[in-house]
């Protein structure tokens, strides 16, 4: 039996809010192989990445098998980025009473906005 929609995405926000910032590391080892070795080019499903995620921050542990992780931090919406399509929400209208993506609160990013 399947757990309800709201535990599966409750447990993917829980996860999604500690998702780390990593750094990718290449730890293959090349080892010479013969070209007539007809074993030579099958690797292992398990090994066929050979790659490291370290945390971006050394004070922070290695992230684990079921850690959600990003390698780079998404482009803040607040400010005007032509240059990445980003509009900026200066000057948009806002609901005082949303605590949605449509909020005051959210929306305007700690600038403060007036009410009409």
């Amino acid at each position: 039996r399947l757990p309800s929609f709201r535990s599966v995405g409750d447990a993917l926000k829980d996860r999604f809010d500690g998702a780390s910032r990593v750094l990718v590391s290449n730890t293959d080892v090349e080892t010479p192989v013969l070209r007539n070795d007809p074993g030579a080019h099958r690797v292992p499903r398990r090994d066929r990445y050979r790659f490291q995620l370290r945390p971006y921050n050394p004070d922070h542990k290695a992230p684990g098998a079921k850690d959600l992780v990003y390698l780079e931090s998404s482009p803040g919406f607040c400010e005007k980025n032509p240059r990445l399509g980003i509009p900026g929400t200066h000057g948009r209208a806002c609901n005082d009473t949303s605590i949605g993506v449509d909020g005051c609160h959210l929306m305007c990013c700690g600038r403060g906005y007036k009410t009409e």
